[in-house]
């Protein structure tokens, strides 16, 4: 299951070692192959946990590399030891095992592993001596091998090569083996046959096996304490061989109820027969059986006194009979998990919480088909109630997801599971581990499937989490998988709008580094293509307006954004969409918000300077969009636009004097007190247009723009200090700049005096709004109050807190 506790010393130097072989354990030869170092020797401890771990990688993570000869790194016992690995599903091939066959293996679980041939029987025959436990489960072409593997080619292009059952393979000298698991073994094969040799064995799992006679498994009744026999289509003679294994501690009978259509019944005579005769019998599972007769006690009697798991108290009336509770009893799907007293300390059925977190715990590794279901419940549960065990609900949904990456079913319930689970309600309870886990695994999701349903759960999922912040650990894969939805020629509307938002959310508030990469991903290109869509399609909705604001994020301070923005016709998209929707006023915002950032880069402002695009920008200095931030952002493209001088004005219409005439009168229309949607990341553009004398207007906009800031929000103000250039500096320039704006005395108070006297010192300048008489007189004001406030600290105190107050 998956662990909230911090990793192990050995789990992340292991961890490390694997992501770093050629660093540190191997070398890499001239044919590519790895080999280990000469003076390396590692016991059995470090050498199970790096195969193991390097499975683990290979099937979870896809950043992670394998390499084709890792196998070969474990061929010398001498220096690389083996004991205990467990190795699954395509990973693992013949000649990995062939690679290893020298090892004295004790355990050896191959899970699943499809890529595995007859020719791998051979290799098992090498741990015959010493292996005690053995797992085969779902190796469906481990029995085959080729019909005619010397044939020479011709004879291959009239006849190819096909598969045939081995029939004489057995566990002849596997004296030791004591734990045996066939599960899903192909028809054809002589279980019998293959099984005599064995005369110990302790443990034996034959899930899906279909045995009519059953009669050879009493050899072992002296010895054998586990039996599963999953999804076996039983009859009465099974019943009977079943109860003469007096030994039994654990017998799992139970079967999946939507597969197929099974004769056999359960009665009460057939449990009272395991209850008399099983006497050792601690766990049992009869999950999806129907029962043929009423096991139950009366319903009076049954809802009678508290809950208990004693046996005489119990509500089925056979295990009235048990001289103890059991450890387990598998109940799922069936009508019995319903009833009050049950005796047994953990039960599986779909009752409530707990019974549908012991059924996905005890199903996930080999069941995924009962596993689905049980999430499902789960997936109800946290939907419509409160989930009281979200640690173990949440490590079990991440281990089922990890567990079965290729199951659609799980991947599609577990990550509508995932996203219920991780909601705010829950979000005090979840550590940055589990929550990281979870992120692994929806990404796993994404990657695996391209169906619209997993695609929907895993980016709903993602939008519980804090964006970019605890993203940011997978933050090129995470943008890369979101393009690849976007970038579908079939989408689905609502997966479309997540996932822009998504892409939206990823590049705010992020590094220039981060910016670039994405870029280069596409991403900028993508959202154009987007917006020319919806352009096609005369519809701006979410996704339009979603699509303009990450491209205003994206281009923040990142030149080749912004360039790749204009030479993929990203002033063309703008015109259109202007002119298709004129009262779109979100829209608009964004649009303006993005130019911005291109008339930020000096390179790319003469692709800005045209006659159309100045006109257009011009008469949006007067909208009334959105509050001011259409004119708002109108005039700071323009600003640094006229910033470049009178020189770089390469048009004739309209004329430069006449476009700084509407950005005056612009910004003395905007209310100084305009609540606006700010998100800067420095000051620094702004801070740009300050020390210079050939644009008075580009000075004043910047000067109202850091007044606003400073007035409307001021902790944002405290944030960017410590990013931005040296504050020592500002003040200088606001004192450069008191002859041209009255803004920059204010603030030349507010970056020397310090803010908390901003509130004072707005209400005793205020006047200075109306007269210009008086600026010559308030640098003197100034410096008095300077030293005012130094020699008299109770009243800058006083100041302060009246200030704060």
């Amino acid at each position: 299951m998956a662990s909230d506790s911090p990793e192990s010393l050995m789990t992340l130097c292991t961890d490390f070692c694997l992501r770093n072989l050629e660093g540190t354990l191997c070398y890499l030869l001239d044919n590519e192959t790895l080999r280990l170092h000469p003076d390396i020797f590692l016991p059995s401890e470090i050498c199970d946990k790096l195969v193991n771990e390097y499975v683990e990688l290979v099937k979870t993570d896809s950043i992670f590399e394998p390499h084709e000869s890792f196998f070969t790194l474990f061929s010398d016992p001498r220096s690389t030891r083996l004991a205990r690995i467990h190795l699954r599903e395509q990973i693992v091939q013949d000649q990995d095992l062939e690679a290893i066959r020298k090892q004295d293996l004790v355990e050896l679980y191959l899970t699943n592993c499809e890529k595995l041939t007859a020719k791998s029987l051979q290799t098992l025959v090498s741990f015959s001596h010493t292996l005690i436990s053995l797992s085969l489960f779902g190796c469906c072409n481990i029995f085959y091998e080729e019909e005619n593997p010397g044939g020479c080619e011709d004879d291959c292009l009239v006849n190819p090569t096909r598969q045939v059952l081995v029939k004489d393979f057995t566990f002849e000298g596997f004296s030791r083996l004591r734990f045996l698991n066939l599960g899903r073994l192909i028809e054809g094969v002589n279980v019998e046959t293959l099984l005599r040799p064995l005369t110990s064995l302790a443990a034996l799992d034959l899930s899906g096996i279909q045995l009519n006679d059953v009669g050879f498994l009493t050899q072992w009744k002296d010895s054998l304490v586990s039996l599963v026999l999953y999804n076996m289509d039983l009859s009465e003679e099974h019943i009977q061989v079943i109860a003469q294994l007096h030994k039994l501690r654990h017998l799992d009978i139970s079967r999946d109820h939507l597969s197929s259509y099974y004769k056999f019944k359960l009665t009460r005579r057939v449990l009272n027969l395991f209850v008399e005769n099983l006497v050792n019998l601690t766990s049992l599972d009869i999950s999806g059986h129907t029962m043929l007769e009423n096991c139950t006690i009366p319903n009076m009697e049954e809802k009678m006194g508290q809950t208990s798991i004693e046996p005489a108290k119990s509500s089925i009336a056979p295990f009235r009979g048990l001289k103890r509770p059991l450890q387990f009893l598998g109940l799922f799907e069936t009508s019995l998990c319903r009833l009050t007293h049950i005796p047994a300390y953990k039960v599986s059925g779909d009752k409530n919480e707990e019974q549908v977190l012991n059924a996905i715990e005890a199903y996930t590794e080999h069941r995924p088909e009962i596993t689905s279901r049980a999430i499902n419940l789960l997936f109800d549960i946290a939907r419509i109630e409160r989930c009281s065990q979200l640690l173990r609900a949440l490590q079990l949904v991440i281990t089922a997801l990890k567990c079965h990456k290729d199951d659609k079913n799980i991947q599609v319930t577990g990550s509508a599971a995932l996203f219920y689970l991780t909601n705010s309600e829950y979000r005090m309870e979840q550590s940055i581990k589990l929550r990281r886990q979870v992120i692994q695994v929806v990404l796993n999701g994404m990657e695996s499937y391209q169906e619209v349903t997993v695609q929907r759960n895993c980016c709903l999922t993602l939008c519980n989490f804090s964006i970019p912040e605890e993203l940011e650990f997978q933050y090129r894969r995470v943008n890369e998988l979101l393009l690849n939805i976007l970038n579908q020629s079939r989408q689905d509307e609502s997966i479309q709008r997540i996932a822009v938002h998504l892409c939206n959310a990823l590049v705010c508030q992020v590094d220039n580094d981060h910016k670039e990469a994405v870029g280069k991903m596409g991403f900028v290109m993508t959202m154009l293509k987007l917006i020319q869509k919806k352009l096609a399609d005369k519809t701006c909705d979410q996704v339009m307006e979603f699509s303009w604001s990450a491209l205003w994020n994206i281009t923040d301070e990142t030149p080749d954004n912004c360039e790749m923005f204009l030479n993929y016709s990203g002033m063309k998209l703008f015109l259109e969409c202007l002119k298709e929707f004129p009262e779109k006023q979100e829209l608009h915002r964004n649009m303006l918000g993005l130019l911005g950032n291109v008339a930020e880069v000096r390179e790319l402002r003469p692709q800005l300077m045209t006659s159309q695009f100045i006109s257009v920008f011009s008469n949006l200095l007067e909208s009334k969009a959105d509050g001011i931030e259409v004119s708002y952002n109108a005039c700071g493209v323009l600003s640094h636009i006229m910033f470049d001088g009178p020189e770089a004005w390469g048009i004739c219409e309209p004329h430069r004097e006449e476009v700084v005439k509407r950005m005056w009168a612009a910004i003395q229309s905007w209310d100084i007190n305009s609540r606006r949607n700010i998100n800067y990341r420095s000051f620094e553009p702004i801070l740009r247009l300050l020390p210079q004398g050939i644009s008075p207007v580009s000075q004043h906009w910047a000067t109202w723009a850091l007044y606003n800031l400073v007035s409307v929000y001021p902790m944002k103000l405290a944030a960017k200090q410590k990013t931005t250039r040296s504050v020592q500096e500002i003040p200088s320039m606001f004192r450069s700049l008191w002859p041209r704006s009255y803004f920059s005395v204010i603030l030349y108070v507010i970056f020397t005096v310090k803010a908390p006297l901003t509130g004072w010192i707005h209400k005793k300048l205020k006047f200075c709004y109306f007269s210009s008489s008086i600026l010559p007189l308030l640098p003197l004001f100034i410096l008095l109050l300077e030293r005012f406030t130094r020699t008299c600290p109770i009243l800058s105190l006083q100041l302060t807190s009246t200030a704060h107050c």
